[in-house]
């Protein structure tokens, strides 16, 4: 502990996923102490940054599962949640489709169940689904529209929740792994290599690795089972694609292989799932991508993979019960799980966040709700989406948004400035809040100046700039004059 700070919270959260920087957000409007503890070098690095990022209508899930429960109440929360926090969010629907009659009577099951809910839905003839989405397979036989299904960017969400929570008052440890757990007269005490926090209530809502956190703290009654979705996005010249994302009929297991249209435009298709042993395994396989494709084009056949731009794998927090947990430990007074966040984790992190705060105060914290509560994050410059008056306005008042930077996407100087005072240190950082690098040649072109941008704004040597936290720095030694050229003076 020699060196180490301490820090006393009323309320630690482990994990700044979206489940954890939603929670922050809607822990931050109460007169609470509350910190955030994150291993990465920013949130929204784990299952999140991986996530399809479809916003499901609430009709998938099983009766009687939790699942269930949070599905549609977060999606009912999405519209206004982004807008408070300016965050890209297409209401674009979703069609569950049938390529044939057994399919079809599924599709209609499915829509019964979604009916019992409240969920708004039609279903649709195959020629009637044609005409919304004139791409789609001549085999389909008919669908399942839910108009209110929608996109968003997850890492987007989580960095705006998460700089929301921080300006209400919320504290954030990024690069600080969870070493050590346990309970000190009645206190949880969590250690990071840097950090010895103590809390009256501590969240565990450390994704893939909450059966760990849970075990550090003496509780072993649930374990995580990672399962793999690979995913593979195409240029934005196919955004006109579909409209709307499109579920094949599910398995047992699975959603199936699906053909997304994301919330900045891009086509996207997976993923697959995929039960594995190892937590950090996001590699990307053939086999995969032939059984994507495969699936893909079931659906939309006219799908090109000379248009994929990146492919990537994201592993999912199954947990042994099949269902998310959402609950005080039966152990350790004071410790609540958020765990099992798999599909939909994303749309239900809304609603999960509303109750884990009353489970904070099951837990014995008294909640007075704060009179300066700032719900809305402001000021968020996309310059490509402005009018030509407003960019002329803009860059008269800051020449920065008059440079561009990363060519494929529009993104200027200043937002990329933006972007790292609104906290995002690394190359990836920048990528997922102002998508800078994002683009057809995925930085090829960009990066070099990102770079040079970061080290100056923050005020570090080139080589200290890393894409994705300490061991990832892109430059060594000498190469630094090479990259930097004019624009770090």
């Amino acid at each position: 502990m020699s060196g180490k700070s301490k820090l006393t919270v009323d309320v630690a959260i482990i994990g700044g996923g979206i489940i954890g920087t939603a929670t922050a957000r809607e822990l931050s409007k109460y007169q609470l102490k509350v910190v955030v503890i994150e291993k990465e070098a920013e949130v929204g690095w784990g299952t999140t940054k991986a996530n399809s990022g479809i916003v499901h209508a609430g009709f998938h899930e099983e009766p009687g599962t939790l699942k269930a429960k949070y599905c549609f109440p977060g999606n009912q929360m999405f519209p206004k949640l982004c807008e408070e926090l300016d965050v890209c969010f297409e209401q674009n629907g979703i069609l569950m489709v049938a390529r044939n009659e057994e399919e079809w009577e599924t599709v209609q099951k499915y829509y019964e169940r979604g009916k019992e809910r409240g969920v708004p839905l039609e279903l649709l003839s195959g020629e009637e689904a044609r005409a919304l989405e004139p791409e789609l397979s001549e085999d389909i036989v008919g669908a399942l529209h839910a108009p209110e299904g929608g996109s968003v960017m997850p890492f987007e969400l989580a960095a705006a929740l998460m700089e929301n929570a921080i300006y209400n008052g919320v504290e954030l440890l990024t690069n600080s792994p969870v070493i050590g757990a346990r309970v000190e007269n009645g206190k949880k005490i969590v250690e990071t290599p840097f950090n010895i926090v103590e809390a009256d209530v501590v969240i565990n809502a450390a994704g893939l690795f909450t059966d760990e956190i849970a075990r550090m703290f003496g509780d072993d009654y649930f374990t995580i089972k990672p399962r793999k979705g690979e995913e593979y996005l195409f240029d934005l010249d196919t955004k006109n694609m579909v409209k709307r994302t499109i579920f094949p009929v599910p398995s047992k297991v699975s959603k199936g292989i699906l053909v997304i249209p994301t919330a900045e435009g891009n086509l996207m298709m997976g993923p697959t799932g995929d039960n594995i042993d190892q937590k950090d395994d996001l590699a990307t396989t053939r086999d995969g991508f032939q059984r994507i494709l495969e699936g893909a084009r079931s659906l939309v056949p006219g799908i090109n993979p000379r248009k994929i731009i990146a492919q990537f794998a994201g592993v999912r927090a199954a947990s042994d019960r099949g269902d998310f947990i959402v609950e005080h430990s039966p152990n350790v007074p004071g410790l609540i799980h958020l765990a099992g966040m798999e599909s939909p984790g994303l749309t239900a992190a809304p609603a999960i966040a509303v109750d884990a705060v009353r489970l904070v105060e099951e837990a014995g914290m008294k909640l007075v709700p704060k009179e300066d509560f700032q719900p809305r994050r402001e000021n968020i410059v996309r310059f490509r989406s402005l009018s030509r008056e407003e960019q002329d306005r803009l860059v008269k008042e800051n020449p920065a948004y008059g440079r561009i930077i990363c060519r494929c996407e529009q993104v200027t100087e200043g937002e990329i400035i933006d972007a790292i005072r609104r906290g995002a240190r690394t190359l990836d950082g920048i990528k997922f809040r102002a998508r800078a690098g994002a683009g057809r040649c995925q930085g090829g072109f960009c990066q070099p100046i990102v770079m040079a941008i970061i080290a100056r704004e923050l005020n570090i040597p080139l080589e200290q700039v890393t894409k994705r936290g300490p061991g990832s720095e892109q430059v060594l030694f000498k190469a630094k004059e090479l990259l930097a050229g004019g624009i770090t003076q």
